[in-house]
């Protein structure tokens, strides 16, 4: 019905950036919410950062200044800009989302398959 997959991962030296996509297909009317996880190798999965249907954005303090969560509408696209990449931000990074299927009310929620993200020290 709804389908998120995520782009952008890759290998990157500290201090470097990579911008992550998680966009949404299929039965998408508008997407309400996006959270961005991060699972560290041997660590359980952290919220990095979230945006609400309001634009209303939220990030972990270890990303503050640094990642930027934003939002195409028109594309049902939703981005993480990640700058000053530190070795501790590698990982599987994962978005989920609320989405809204319709103008009924109706609504899906679900992951993505998640891009690694390595850097490099």
């Amino acid at each position: 019905q709804v389908q998120l997959v995520e782009s952008g991962g890759g290998l990157v030296q500290a201090g470097g950036s990579l911008r992550l996509a998680c966009a949404a297909s299929g039965r998408v009317f508008k997407i309400n919410s996006v959270d961005w996880y991060q699972q560290a190798p041997g660590k359980q999965r952290e919220l990095v950062a979230g945006i609400t249907n309001g634009d209303r954005t939220t990030y972990t303090d270890s990303v503050k200044g640094r990642f930027t969560i934003s939002r195409d509408n028109a594309k049902h696209m939703v981005y993480l800009q990640m700058n000053s990449l530190k070795p501790e931000d590698a990982g599987v990074y994962s978005c989920t989302a609320g989405v809204a299927t319709g103008t009924d009310g109706a609504t899906w929620t679900g992951w993505g398959q998640g891009p690694q993200v390595t850097v490099s020290s």
